[in-house]
């Protein structure tokens, strides 16, 4: 399963996989304990393949820093929690990306990070590779 079809709902807890649209919102299912919730639209909800964290150069897709914490942890969970204290956190985040802009990623951004990537790790989600862009072309007959 690809991050396009995980989500993070504001207010609440863990990620969800997104089952269907509906014409006032969403149905989606807890990774955490598969239980099915409806979202509306007015909710806050944020596709995992479109978020980027704030880099001094650029804004690098939450992918790309999955990938470099997978790379760090050689394919296991985070060395630090998600609850653990600040400067931990922070000293993490650096050691897996040095150029990360420390002025406009905040500490409960880090601890989001690191929480979505052991949930996905615990789900067997662990394919972080950049998406291969289908072609819009048709196969051309002769």
């Amino acid at each position: 399963m690809s991050l396009v079809k995980i989500l993070y709902i504001g207010g609440r807890h863990g990620l969800y996989k997104l089952l269907t649209q509906t014409r006032t919102g969403l149905v989606a299912e807890s990774l955490l304990d598969n239980r099915k919730v409806t979202v509306g639209m007015s909710s806050n909800v944020s596709v995992l393949s479109e978020i980027a964290i704030y880099t001094l150069e650029e804004e690098l897709p939450l992918r790309a820093v999955f990938e470099k914490i997978q790379l760090k942890e050689e394919g296991g969970k985070t060395s630090v929690k998600h609850k653990d204290d600040k400067l931990s956190l922070e000293e993490y985040l650096f050691k897996v990306l040095h150029n990360y802009d420390e002025d406009r990623v905040y500490v409960s951004d880090i601890k989001k990070v690191i929480q979505c990537y052991n949930i996905l790790h615990d789900h067997g989600i662990t394919d972080f590779s950049e998406p291969e862009e289908e072609s819009g072309k048709a196969d051309e007959k002769d």
